[in-house]
């Protein structure tokens, strides 16, 4: 736990400097029992980094030299590759059909108190498939102003997602109650909404703290396209009245 918490926090100051062309999400995991992982590490329960980097390519060992020398990791994997094969590198681990369950947040500091929640948590992800994801969505994103599209958290720093995944549908109540435990003790250090995309049937008022001020534009919008509320599957901004 000492060990996850030292890593967390070193991620939390490295990626709130890093260039615009340097991004990387920071998941609570069980490393899959397959290649490319080594066997040594075969459903460990860790915490590990997707980066991604595009930039010139003649700077990513200066880049990333501070990243391969911390720990250092257990796992270092990083190699040029097409975007298209980084988008799809999950797939074969999550093909259609598993038990999902989703919660999430977006917040605007990680405090050594939120950390600590993550830690005791994420360390305790019920199944090979369920994760935490904490997406930077600092730099470009908050060089917008939080009234000029829907998404009114341009002041956040950070998107995370907890997700319960399993292929057994007898796991459904195992992987769902961790989320929403996790999630419970981590909400009072949130911003109030989160991404509508990672939530689940969490009623009106979450989908109103998501887009704040900017509701009610979206809903005379809604009212002027969709006077009915034909469109309302998901998470749904009801017409005006």
């Amino acid at each position: 736990l000492e060990q996850a918490t030292n890593v967390m926090k070193w991620y939390r100051e490295f990626i709130t400097t890093a260039p615009d062309d340097l991004n990387g999400f920071f998941a609570f995991l069980t490393v899959p029992p397959a290649p490319p992982f080594p066997e040594n590490l075969h459903l460990k329960k860790m915490c590990g980094v997707v980066w991604c980097y595009t930039g010139p390519e003649k700077e990513a060992e200066r880049v990333f030299k501070p990243i391969r020398e911390f720990g250092p990791p257990a796992l270092y994997g990083i190699h040029a590759m097409p975007h298209p094969m980084l988008q799809s590198a999950f797939d074969a681990l999550y093909p259609p059909g598993l038990q999902w369950y989703w919660r999430a947040d977006f917040v605007k500091e990680l405090s050594d108190a939120a950390v600590a929640v993550h830690v005791k948590h994420g360390s305790n992800v019920p199944t090979m498939h369920s994760s935490m994801h904490l997406y930077p969505i600092n730099g470009a994103a908050q060089r917008v102003g939080k009234t000029e599209t829907p998404w009114s958290y341009r002041d956040a720093t950070w998107a995370e997602v907890i997700v319960g995944v399993d292929p057994d549908p007898a796991n459904t109540k195992r992987i769902t109650e961790w989320s929403k435990t996790y999630w419970d003790a981590l909400h009072p250090y949130s911003a109030g909404g989160a991404y509508v995309n990672f939530m689940m049937d969490e009623g009106e008022a979450r989908i109103k703290a998501t887009y704040r001020d900017n509701y009610a534009r979206l809903a005379s919008i809604k009212k002027k396209y969709d006077p009915t509320n034909l469109f309302r599957v998901n998470q749904n901004i009801k017409p005006a009245a």
